[in-house]
């Protein structure tokens, strides 16, 4: 267990009752997480410990790499698959994925092979396809250009709200987040896509289903619209 901030007088947390833990199992940019999330108001324990999850009033799963790898990872940490299951789907504490942590929610990933994952929302991972142009600015004459796109998908893109859900309460269709990523889940039902971007298709960004949410972009990276996601997954 890792107490992260605490003695940074910049990020020092608010007084808040929330006591919220980051799973540490080898995978994520886990400190950048662990400090917006304290610069919203949140105690933060970083942990591999089920017992701490099992204190934990909201658990976050972030995730950067292969889907197999994180899944591999997380399985790796002895008691948390059980503890997870338990905190999650039975005693419905909020839960937050991150990027490939979002990926790991669905029932299977298409990287490297096909590659079970929790399966806590219904539909698959697989890879970006992405065929089409977006516009980028030039500087000189002052216009903008078509440009082929590329993946990995990576930088700001708008998002497209789908739903009212309190996770997405003072975020607009048009709000910028922070991208990195070459796979999307298919989500089976619709209702669990909270909002989209496009990108040569439609990419679900934000999923949720009653307790458990995800975001396919970094909250993190995302300044003023990932502080807002993260404050209000706190109040929840």
């Amino acid at each position: 267990m890792r107490s992260i901030g605490a003695q940074d007088p910049v990020l020092t947390p608010k007084k808040c009752a929330t006591g919220l833990c980051i799973i540490d199992y080898g995978s994520g940019n886990l400190r950048s997480v662990a400090k917006a999330f304290e610069r919203v108001g949140a105690s933060v324990i970083i942990t591999h410990d089920p017992n701490e999850i099992a204190d934990a009033t909201h658990i976050v799963l972030p995730g950067v790499g292969a889907f197999a790898d994180c899944m591999r990872g997380l399985k790796a940490l002895p008691g948390m698959l059980d503890a997870l299951q338990e905190q999650v789907l039975q005693r419905k504490k909020p839960f937050l994925g991150i990027c490939v942590g979002m990926q790991m929610l669905f029932e299977r990933g298409h990287e490297h092979g096909v590659h079970a994952g929790l399966g806590w929302l219904e539909g698959e991972v697989i890879g970006l396809q992405a065929s089409g142009f977006r516009l980028q600015e030039i500087p000189e004459p002052r216009a903008q250009s078509p440009e082929p796109l590329k993946i990995p998908h990576m930088g700001w893109n708008d998002l497209v709200i789908k739903s009212n859900h309190p996770l997405l309460k003072g975020i607009k269709t048009g709000d910028h987040a922070y991208f990195v990523h070459s796979y999307h889940a298919l989500c089976k039902n619709t209702s669990d896509i909270l909002a989209s971007v496009e990108y040569g298709q439609t990419i679900a960004a934000v999923v949720g289903h009653d307790n458990i949410m995800g975001t396919q972009f970094h909250p993190e990276k995302s300044q003023e619209t990932g502080l807002v996601l993260l404050k209000n997954f706190l109040a929840l």
